[in-house]
């Protein structure tokens, strides 16, 4: 027998880890919203809630649980009232993914535009309140050009 390999293969060396109240409910969410596919699930022992699923959005990863604040003080946004991290997708079409999010039920943050870096970006907060930069590089733009435009631009709310 061979040795295991330190990554599983088809694995990259870092997953998100999602933690959320209603694992379930936001495994159906991704897929609906960004055509997720769930990959694997194991339910919790007494059998109420996830104790690990790993979904698959295009070539990237992800790995939920159902929050278990007294246990591991694993917490969800939900619990926190805020994220401290966005997700950022790339796709080939951000109007519909961005689109398709929002009639699944995440919350706009900022509207999708064309951003003076090059790509059509913007930004949902899912119904389990995990943040997603939805983008599609539109053009290439020089550093000098982009840090001109940095200037001219107001920030983001």
């Amino acid at each position: 027998m061979s040795q295991p390999q330190p990554v599983p293969a088809g694995h990259p060396a870092i997953v998100p880890h999602l933690v959320v109240r209603g694992a379930a409910e936001a495994i159906e969410f991704y897929i609906k919203a960004f055509g997720a596919v769930e990959v694997a699930r194991m339910t919790m022992p007494d059998g109420q809630g996830v104790m690990h699923a790993e979904i698959r959005i295009g070539s990237a990863r992800l790995f939920l649980c159902d929050e278990t604040p007294v246990m591991e003080r694993w917490v969800s946004p939900k619990s926190l009232n805020g994220t401290t991290i966005a997700l950022n997708l790339w796709t080939d079409n951000a109007d519909q993914v961005f689109a398709r999010a929002v009639k699944a039920g995440a919350r706009v943050v900022l509207p999708l535009a064309d951003m003076f870096w090059g790509d059509r970006y913007g930004r949902l907060t899912d119904p389990f309140g995990h943040e997603w930069a939805i983008a599609q590089h539109v053009r290439d733009v020089s550093a000098q050009e982009m840090a001109r435009s940095a200037k001219a631009t107001p920030p983001a709310p």
